[in-house]
């Protein structure tokens, strides 16, 4: 996944801002992190550069 998504991402529980943390990246790409809403509290992963945005 690329950071330049992070701009046009939101939580799809509650449309709140996401927070990245990046636990793993390669050649500017995200392959393993997290996303935290930061009005809902959810946490949604990324592995192996997707991002898992399912709501709950």
């Amino acid at each position: 996944m690329k950071k330049n998504l992070l701009d046009i991402l939101c939580c799809p529980t509650c449309k709140g801002d996401l927070e990245l943390i990046i636990e793993r990246e390669e050649n500017g790409e995200i392959i393993k992190g997290k996303f935290n809403c930061k009005k809902c509290k959810t946490t949604y992963a990324i592995d192996d550069g997707i991002p898992k945005l399912l709501p709950k």
